[in-house]
């Protein structure tokens, strides 16, 4: 959750809350929300909740991303959140994700290099997309959402991905599934000559971010923006795998919440690197949040005004 107040171009952000509660956890398997995975998350947007009245929030936003648009009970669950926090939710498209993810993040683009693919691994569902760019703006022209994320990925390959060669095999696997959005947009044969460049927005890149710059505790402002190389991203990869669950979960940059998805994260992530070897990607703690704050800037007016 972020609660801001807009100021010029962007906002200043007034108050910020984040919690790992694996809504989506079971849900590949049973195609519904668990109760205890409703509940943690129930318990989150109720402290949201609260913080929205105390900080007076004039206009509000929830959106819902993969595990309510895949579960059978995902529009029983919003109905639920309404009922206990008053707070309604917006259960929004795969491409309305994206879009926003792009929204927020947009800002690290280098405007001069005229193509983009930007990319979130959520938890439930990866998404990417193709950017047109230029120093007057961005206009997306493809985008592809798969129903893999790090949630769904460490719960249904799991013991594959405690090896190396069924890591392996899942890396290709996930390869497979973004294959026809290269086919489609042939994307490889514009990666020379600085035609293209690649930005990262999701927990797994800035974990990554934050390991390579080996920061004791995580640190925003160091690792938004970061440009990652290949080759680092590699070596943080084999350095988490070398690790156990419980070495991870000490780790202050990623915690329990993250020990055992992080290594799901780099699969899905070294897809994407095997896929289109530009050697080197930017990372962006930024997303949907900061998209679905400046789209409501747009929306009234606010955005650019001055404050």
């Amino acid at each position: 959750m972020l609660v801001a107040r807009p100021q010029g171009r962007a906002f200043k952000v007034i108050d910020a809350f984040s919690r790992v509660t694996r809504l989506g956890e079971g849900l590949s398997a049973s195609g519904v929300l668990s109760e205890t995975a409703m509940a943690r998350t129930l318990d989150a947007l109720e402290a949201c909740a609260e913080k929205i009245e105390r900080n007076r929030v004039g206009r509000a936003r929830l959106v819902a991303t993969e595990a309510c648009r895949r579960a059978r009970n995902g529009a029983e669950f919003t109905a639920r959140i309404t009922e206990r926090t008053g707070i309604v939710p917006d259960i929004i498209s795969p491409s309305e994700e994206a879009g926003l993810a792009l929204g927020g993040c947009a800002s690290l683009l280098d405007p001069h290099v005229p193509w983009a693919l930007v990319f979130d691994i959520g938890g439930g569902s990866t998404e990417l997309v193709w950017v047109q760019n230029s120093p007057l703006g961005q206009q997306v022209m493809g985008i592809q959402s798969i129903p893999t994320g790090v949630v769904t990925l460490a719960e249904q390959w799991a013991h594959e991905l405690a090896s190396n060669t069924g890591y392996a095999r899942v890396v290709e696997r996930i390869g497979a599934a973004f294959r026809p959005f290269e086919a489609l947009h042939a994307i490889g044969g514009m990666l020379a000559g600085n035609m293209v460049q690649m930005l990262g927005t999701s927990g797994t890149v800035t974990t990554l971010g934050a390991l390579h710059l080996g920061l004791e505790r995580y640190d925003r402002s160091q690792v938004d923006g970061l440009e990652l190389g290949f080759a680092d991203i590699a070596a943080v990869t084999r350095k988490l795998a070398s690790m156990t669950h419980d070495q991870r979960a000490a780790h202050p940059c990623i915690g329990p919440e993250r020990a055992d998805l992080v290594v799901a994260g780099c699969a899905i992530l070294e897809a994407v690197c095997r896929l289109w070897p530009l050697g080197k990607l930017r990372v962006a703690d930024r997303g949907v949040r900061e998209g679905v704050l400046l789209s409501m800037m747009r929306e009234d007016g606010t955005l650019g005004a001055r404050n």
